[in-house]
C-alpha cells in the first residue's frame, strides 16, 4: 500500500495529465470512508478514480495504526496553490467549477496572485443538477481546461465528475469541497497545531455549529478503525496460537 504526500501527488498528476486523456481525482477523508460503506454508488466512484489523496487525519492515523502505513494528510485547501504553481509552469488552464457565486472569482484571484501566470480557463459556480451540465462541460471544454476543481460538496461532486468525465476533454477533475471558500479568504483556516493534531473537524464545528450532523461521521470512523485494529489483533493472535 502506498500514500502520497504532497510532493508524490503533485508528480501523480502530472503523470495522469501526460496521456491526454480525462482523470478523477479524490480527495478521501473519514466522513467519505462512512458515506462509502452505504452508498454503493459514492463507493463505486471511489474504487474507480485514478487517484486517491488523503484529506483527513482520521484516514491517516487509521492507515498508520491497521497498516502500518506512514503518511501525511494532502488537504484539497493545501495542495491547490502548488497544483496552481505546477499548472502555471506548465501552461494547464484551470477552471474553477462550484461554491457560491463569487466565491470562485474570488478564489480564481487569489490563485494567479500565489501563482503568476496561471490560467484560468473559467469560473462558474454552476449545479450538480444534471439539467446544467450541458452548459456546464461547454464552459469547460472551450477553455481547453486541463485542471478542473469541482467545488459542490460531497458525494455531489465527485459523482458529478464521475457522470461527466468521458465528456471533459484531456484533463484532470479534482473534487475539492469547500476549499475555495479558504482560499478566497472568506473561512479562515484551523490554526497549523489543530490541523496537524488532527483537530481541525473541532475548529469547523465551533465556527459553525449548523455542521454537527455531519461531524457524526467522525466517532462512527473511530468505532470502526478500533473495531477492524481489534479483529486484526484476534486473527494475528491465533496465527500466533498456531
Amino acid at each position: 500500500m502506498q500514500a502520497l504526500d504532497t510532493r508524490q501527488a503533485l508528480s501523480a498528476i502530472e503523470g495522469l495529465l501526460s496521456d491526454g486523456q480525462p482523470h478523477q481525482v479524490v480527495t478521501v477523508n473519514a466522513e467519505f470512508v462512512v458515506r462509502a460503506r452505504r452508498d454503493e454508488a459514492f463507493r463505486r466512484v471511489l474504487n474507480a478514480s485514478d487517484l486517491a489523496i488523503i484529506d483527513g487525519m482520521g484516514v491517516v492515523f487509521a492507515l498508520r495504526f491497521l497498516h502500518g502505513v506512514r503518511t501525511t494528510r494532502v488537504g484539497g485547501a493545501d495542495i491547490i496553490p502548488d497544483l496552481a504553481r505546477l499548472a502555471a509552469e506548465k501552461k494547464w488552464p484551470m477552471f474553477l467549477l462550484g461554491a457560491m457565486p463569487g466565491v470562485a472569482e474570488a478564489a480564481a484571484k487569489r490563485l494567479v496572485e500565489l501563482a503568476p501566470g496561471l490560467l484560468i480557463s473559467g469560473t462558474y459556480s454552476g449545479s450538480p443538477d444534471p439539467s446544467q451540465e450541458e452548459e456546464i462541460l461547454a464552459r469547460v471544454r472551450s477553455g481547453r481546461t486541463r485542471v478542473l476543481l469541482v467545488a459542490f460538496g460531497a458525494p455531489a461532486q465527485d459523482i458529478w465528475i464521475a457522470r461527466n468525465l468521458s465528456h471533459l476533454g484531456p484533463c484532470v477533475a479534482i473534487g475539492v469541497g469547500g476549499a475555495f471558500d479558504y482560499i478566497a479568504g472568506l473561512v479562515p483556516r484551523a490554526p497549523v497545531w489543530m490541523r496537524r493534531a488532527g483537530l481541525e473537524w473541532l475548529y469547523r464545528l465551533i465556527r459553525q455549529p449548523w455542521r454537527w450532523r455531519r461531524q457524526l461521521a467522525l466517532p462512527l470512523f473511530v468505532y470502526l478503525a478500533l473495531s477492524e485494529l481489534a479483529r486484526t489483533r484476534l486473527r494475528q493472535s491465533k496465527a500466533e496460537r498456531g
